[in-house]
């Protein structure tokens, strides 16, 4: 079991969390967006090894936060609220 520090709550188990999924992928704006633009916002995923922003739920306080970790020793490094800035 993992502790994951939400930025509204504190520390929790990280049964309570949610994942949303990568930071900065950015929706595509328009009704005239190539295919393959939309095929990458929906399907393509990066897979890295160190350190990656991720968007999370803690779903106790229905708050979003951007957490940064290592995906290779599962250490977090920050815990940020969500705002426009942070989501790019």
């Amino acid at each position: 079991m993992q502790l994951f520090p939400c930025p509204f709550c504190g520390p929790r188990d990280e049964t309570e969390f949610h994942y949303g999924g990568e930071a900065g992928n950015v929706r595509p704006d328009g009704t005239d967006v190539p295919i393959d633009r939309w095929a990458n916002y929906l399907y393509m995923r990066g897979n890295p090894k160190g350190t990656t922003r991720e968007i999370w739920v803690h779903m106790n306080c229905s708050e979003f936060f951007v957490m940064e970790r290592d995906t290779v020793t599962h250490k977090v490094l920050s815990s940020t609220a969500l705002s426009g800035e942070h989501a790019a």
